[in-house]
């Protein structure tokens, strides 16, 4: 069960995860940092009562400004077993959970899967990615996952290995964007609102590259097939420590630049999802990873 020669990111780094950790900080076990009732994410998402979120350690990415970096980079949780984790995604649906929100499970995707056989959620599974999935994963999640809430973070492939290390982000995230879609099929909701099947596409904007942004939404309206996707518009972005020194990256998006953004993709017909206030830029959307829920 455990990889020897670990492939389940596009990195392929070939670890072996029996003796150490993966390029993605992730090792024999499966590494949590929260799991709790979230009211944060889009409104078809997090509903009345909020969505069941479960934050893993690592990530196959290296993203400088992640907001859930003492997670992400610095790979902070709590070492869970199969059944305990199964036993965290029963006690969040017990809670009233809109639907289980798994955050970035990637390099830990065989052990959720075995999870989510034992628990048999009666709601909705929530796959929740950066975007940087293989096909082969995507495929594998058939049947386990009924939303798809992934990124397309970049068009730049410079822009995409000096922020998050992966110079074939656009191409690798589009390809899974693709995919998933396939997969999922056209949005479903329920009576209430609640996004029951289906798949939402974000876009960070970042400050000091409107021109990707403006390319990434291009790439949307071009390649991925209208009408069967939702589209989300984040202005969220928070100077981060590691951001320091790194240009326009240690501020925040400008009401100019967000404004040019969200006119494009509504020039461009993305009109089917959400666009964040300018208000959403704050520290205190990142909740704290204190090992809530585990």
């Amino acid at each position: 069960m455990i990889p020897t020669h670990c492939a389940l990111c596009p990195r392929r780094c070939g670890a072996d995860r029996t003796r150490a950790q993966g390029l993605c900080g992730g090792g024999p076990g499966i590494r949590a940092a929260r799991a709790a009732l979230h009211l944060w994410e889009e409104p078809c998402i997090s509903g009345t009562r909020g969505s069941g979120t479960v934050f893993f350690s690592g990530c196959p990415l290296g993203c400088v400004y992640c907001q859930n970096d003492k997670i992400s980079a610095g790979n902070f949780g709590k070492v869970l077993t199969v059944s305990e984790l199964a036993d965290v995604f029963r006690r969040l649906e017990a809670a009233g959970a809109h639907n289980l929100n798994l955050v970035t499970a990637t390099h830990y995707r065989p052990w959720v899967q075995q999870a989510l056989h034992l628990a048999k959620p009666g709601i909705p599974v929530v796959w929740n990615t950066g975007g940087y999935e293989t096909v082969e994963a995507i495929d594998a999640l058939a049947g386990d996952v009924d939303v798809y809430l992934t990124d397309l973070k970049y068009r730049s492939p410079e822009l995409s290995a000096r922020y998050s290390g992966a110079p074939d982000y656009f191409d690798v995230s589009l390809a899974a964007a693709k995919r998933m879609i396939e997969q999922a099929g056209p949005p479903v909701f329920s009576p209430d609102g609640l996004l029951r099947r289906g798949v939402i596409v974000r876009h960070l904007a970042l400050p000091g590259c409107v021109d990707d942004s403006l390319a990434v939404l291009r790439a949307m309206a071009q390649k991925l097939p209208r009408g069967r996707f939702l589209v989300s518009v984040m202005s969220q972005y928070t100077p981060m420590p590691r951001t320091k020194g790194l240009g326009a990256l240690s501020r925040r998006i400008s009401t100019y630049e967000y404004r040019k953004v969200v006119n494009a993709a509504v020039e461009l017909g993305l009109t089917d999802g959400y666009m964040q206030e300018r208000s959403s830029a704050k520290e205190e959307y990142t909740p704290p990873f204190d090992l809530e829920g585990l």
